[in-house]
């Protein structure tokens, strides 16, 4: 047990010593911190002519456009970014317009769009619409359909939405390095008509997964397995913007992984929903049955669409167990039920400052010292405790009116669980 818990402190500093000596901000190369949202209670007003419910997309921004004769014009920029994925880890990833994921791109059926990409990476890149019908030209693979996008270039795509849907973005040049290191975005393409009569709050979450070593900020694109790090929009919780709605509203939630290797199975708390949606295209009414978690496989874009019916602070997170906490619980050696007394003090001694922790389980994993640029396993503070779950954790804020900040949930009387009294047991004939 000490050989272990050796191997694993050392396995920390071994880390920390590795990110010491990776390369840090490239010389020159500016590193903008993305753009935030503001609240997703405030969705943005449509463009003007537009006649559609605006996409949120929470920790995120969707891109601008320009309208020039008839085509709306829009430019993508990739690049190196400096990224923050939760208070104490901040890493150097790869992403496009200052961000990751990249910004959403929204549009209506039909519209013709011209995107110019300007590739400030270090190597070619291409961008493929993943799910668009695009001429085979504008396709995005690098070599089959296209000249590579070198740095310092900019191309041009240009082509018509002919179908409403919800779609991604990501380079088809040397993937398993650019996507894996952030560089992905979403794409909703909005039906030119639509019979929406209740009020729509429309999300937009990319979900990704990253294997970061502790104590360095440069992700690992070689990863294959070992992710220890897992998000909604490139933030782990307890970073993770709340989604929120007001009882009786329809919530259309837009889940896209570009992930490099897991599916994800995304369940919902508190309230039913139906997968109302595809990259492939719409699921007609007759075959959409009711669901509580759907499973969002790697290069898939799944729709989910609920009326919010239950007020409440309503978790929503991967139901991988290790999907849902963050760095520092992984790679940890196991020592639950193991007698400890007296092994700190020797421990101490050849790796300073460690511990052995975790012999009761990983509940006390939150209240630690953290090594430098690295995350607890754990989340954040809750209304009634610390909440123990991180990584790809959100939460589905259902209120009977809204105002700019909902907080925490304000229950009512007599309805939430409590230690039993003595009362309690002898009235129900409980026995200890």
């Amino acid at each position: 047990m000490l050989g272990s818990t050796l191997a694993a402190g050392a396995a920390v500093v071994g880390a920390r010593r590795l990110a010491r000596a990776q390369p840090g901000d490239m010389p020159g190369m500016p590193m903008p911190k993305p753009p935030t949202s503001p609240h997703p209670a405030a969705a943005a007003a449509p463009p003007a002519g537009a006649h559609y419910t605006p996409v949120v997309v929470p920790n995120g921004r969707t891109l601008p456009f320009e309208l020039k004769d008839g085509v709306k014009i829009f430019h993508l920029v990739a690049e190196p970014v400096k990224h923050e994925i939760a208070p104490g880890l901040e890493i150097m990833a790869w992403g496009y317009n200052g961000g990751t994921p990249g910004p959403l791109l929204e549009a209506v059926e039909g519209d013709r769009v011209r995107i110019y990409v300007t590739n400030k990476l270090d190597e070619p890149t291409t961008v493929h619409w993943h799910g668009v019908p695009v001429p085979n030209g504008m396709d995005g693979v690098a070599g089959l359909t296209q000249s590579y996008i070198k740095p310092g270039k900019t191309f041009r795509y240009e082509f018509t939405f002919t179908r409403a849907g919800t779609f991604m973005y990501h380079p088809h040049l040397d993937e398993m390095t650019q996507i894996a290191l952030g560089m992905s975005g979403m794409i909703v393409v909005h039906p030119r008509e639509h019979a929406e009569t209740r009020r729509v709050r429309d999300y937009s979450l990319m979900l990704h997964e990253w294997k970061i070593p502790i104590g360095a900020s440069r992700p690992d694109p070689l990863a294959m397995n070992d992710f220890n790090v897992l998000t909604f929009n490139s933030k782990s919780f307890p970073a993770t913007e709340p989604l929120v709605a007001e009882v009786g509203d329809l919530v259309r939630i837009r889940l896209g992984n570009l992930g490099p290797m897991d599916h994800h199975p995304i369940h919902l708390h508190g309230m039913a929903f139906e997968v109302t949606e595809t990259d492939g295209g719409a699921i007609p009414k007759s075959a959409r049955w009711p669901e509580t978690t759907v499973l969002v496989p790697t290069g898939t874009v799944r729709v989910i669409e609920l009326v919010a019916t239950a007020p409440g602070d309503w978790p929503m997170h991967c139901h991988m167990t290790h999907h849902a906490m963050n760095q520092m619980g992984h790679e940890a050696a196991n020592v639950i039920g193991v007698d400890s007394r007296g092994i700190n003090e020797k421990l101490g001694h050849v790796v300073p400052g460690s511990m052995v922790m975790g012999e009761t389980g990983m509940g006390d994993a939150m209240i630690m010292a953290m090594p430098k640029n690295a995350i607890s396993m754990m989340g954040g503070k809750g209304p009634f405790a610390d909440i123990d779950m991180g990584g790809m954790f959100t939460i589905l804020k259902v209120r009977p009116k809204l105002g700019a900040d909902p907080g925490w949930y304000s229950h009512p009387k007599g309805t939430v669980a409590d230690e039993a009294s003595a009362a309690d047991l002898a009235r129900d004939g409980v026995k200890l």
